[in-house]
């Protein structure tokens, strides 16, 4: 973690612009910290030593409220430009992360609810980054070297002492920093997991509230919360401490210098005016590097969301395909052999070695318990999952050097848990085909069975809730379906993969939908994931996944 990341600077022109600002910013709040201590120095040894009265000293005084105000006036500027640059650099990084994760072949993060953390909270830390630490880190980089030529040039005694002292705050700051590194990681996990974790109970909390299982739940999420607020406030006892540590050796250095200074006044060896700008320009030497310090803690967290979405970004695109055309998927067979994906650190397999030949035009059902890799082998097909055995050919064509984008062409998809967005029925079935007409909208409808939609007020024009809410689970399922068969029917899919159809149906209603969805798909090539007798009884094969020998195979 650099005090200054690279490829921000590299990446994100923002932080560029933002970082010469600061500079230049920087030089002249240098400038007028030394125009400052001189004028504060006269002011009070004219006063003192010459007796000058209000008068005389107008124009110096005038002067030194000028220099103070325009000092105000650039930490002001400051301020703003990073809170507008911070702005600026976030919606950068939010939309490269979201154009990376869109396009094909990209990978992820690790979850839905650690990806949301990361693109809201986790890039939302930045600020601090820009409004309060690299503008202190700028100042830390010219102010103390300002400081100190200056003393240095009028008192060459105070300036070595400082320039001894001076390191040493640099070399706590590494040490204290290099400790809270690693604890602020730990905090980011454990943040990540714990967003994770909210955000499936949140998306199940249903279900698990049907099943009595919702109280469960809360004590999972209190363990995770009590590891995030433990790990936070380690990392804020690191921030305490080491400003305490900073503060302790700034303060210690100051008073060297003071006594350096006070004896030598005592002397006569001094003026008056020289040692009062040596004391009023010492502490200003420190400042920088203390402020520092304390920002410190406040970009941590920020810098550590941002390795993570650069991760993201670098994070190498899965391996393309050429761009050779896709065979006719009316006459050419999809064929498995052997084909495995491996799940890290865990002794089962997602899909154990699988071989089966899916002829065309027919369905086929596949049929296993939960976890047996039914859903897998559906993303091994639709090319989103790559195989880490074995070969899926398409005719006498391997998947894999297919463009997957091409290939997806040709493919209608409906997965496990569909996404319905709020919006009307019609948007929510055009999801994919935005310019389909109503009639093709309605008639999807009807081949799903989904005619409850017409006594819904509104009818296609309803209103839905986010996630479908409004709709019980089976009614969400078959608007879901209607939107494959729309795709099925305006693009001619040669391929439909169908996970859990008929989930969450009635006997009656699964009979309606089945024998519908069987009409609407006669001649294409469908694989169906299912636990259900009414979908394996239609079925022109049936594959088990039970890691057994392929039970159930019924051949039409």
């Amino acid at each position: 973690m650099l005090p200054v990341d690279p490829r921000l600077l590299r990446l994100v022109a923002p932080a560029r612009r933002y970082l010469t600002l600061t500079v230049a910013l920087g030089s002249a709040t240098a400038g007028l910290v030394i125009a400052q201590a001189w004028l504060i120095a006269t002011v009070v040894a004219r006063a003192f030593q010459d007796g000058a009265g209000l008068d005389e000293l107008g124009a110096p005084l005038a002067v030194l409220l000028a220099v103070v105000l325009v000092r105000a006036g650039l930490a002001g500027a400051q301020d703003i430009a990073g809170h507008r640059a911070g702005a600026r650099v976030k919606a950068h990084l939010r939309e490269a992360v979201l154009r990376r994760s869109t396009r094909p072949g990209a990978q992820l993060p690790r979850n839905t609810g650690g990806g949301a953390a990361l693109m809201t909270r986790g890039i939302d830390a930045l600020d601090g980054y820009f409004a309060r630490f690299l503008p202190q880190l700028v100042l830390a980089g010219i102010v103390p070297v300002v400081v100190l030529v200056q003393i240095a040039v009028i008192d060459w005694v105070s300036g070595l002492l400082i320039a001894i002292t001076l390191p040493l705050l640099p070399v706590f700051m590494v040490l204290v920093g290099m400790h809270t590194r690693a604890k602020t990681a730990r905090q980011w996990r454990t943040l990540s997991v714990l967003a994770g974790h909210f955000l499936d109970v949140v998306a199940g909390l249903p279900t698990l509230k049907v099943f009595g299982r919702a109280r469960a739940q809360a004590a999972g999420i209190a363990r995770v919360s009590d590891e995030h607020r433990s790990a936070t406030a380690r990392v804020l006892r690191v921030a305490f401490l080491s400003a305490l540590v900073l503060e302790l050796a700034a303060t210690l250095s100051v008073a060297v210098v003071a006594v350096s200074v006070g004896l030598r006044l005592l002397e006569g060896r001094l003026e008056l005016r020289t040692a009062l700008v040596v004391l009023i320009l010492a502490p200003e030497a420190y400042l920088p590097i203390r402020n520092v310090g304390a920002s410190f803690h406040a970009s941590t967290e920020g810098l550590a969301a941002a390795d993570e979405v650069f991760a993201v970004l670098a994070a190498p695109l899965t391996q393309q395909g050429s761009s050779r055309a896709v065979p006719d998927l009316s006459t050419a067979s999809l064929v498995l052999a052997g084909v495995a994906v491996r799940r890290p650190d865990a002794a089962a397999d997602r899909l154990p070695s699988t071989s089966l030949v899916v002829a065309p035009g027919k369905l086929l059902a596949v049929t296993g318990r939960t976890g047996a890799g039914k859903s897998t082998l559906l993303g091994l097909l639709l090319a989103s999952i790559r195989p880490d055995a074995g070969t899926i050919g398409v005719g006498a064509v391997d998947l894999a050097t297919l463009d997957p984008a091409t290939w997806r062409q040709e493919v209608a998809w409906l997965p496990q848990r569909p996404l319905l967005f709020a919006g009307s029925v019609a948007d929510n079935v055009r999801l994919g085909e935005p310019d389909a007409t109503d009639d093709e909208v309605a008639l999807a409808l009807h081949q799903a069975s989904a005619d409850f939609v017409s006594g819904l007020p509104g009818g296609l024009a309803a209103l839905l809730g986010e996630h479908g809410a409004g709709l019980s689970a089976g009614q969400r399922q078959r608007i879901a379906l209607a939107r494959v068969l729309l795709r099925v029917t305006r693009r001619d899919c040669g391929l439909v993969l169908l996970d859990e159809p008929t989930a969450h149906l009635d006997s009656a209603t699964e009979a309606r939908v089945v024998a519908a969805m069987v009409r609407a798909l006669a001649g294409r090539t469908t694989v169906v994931a299912t636990h259900r007798m009414a979908v394996t009884a239609v079925a022109d094969r049936v594959h088990g996944l039970t890691g057994e020998p392929a039970a159930a195979e019924i051949v039409a």
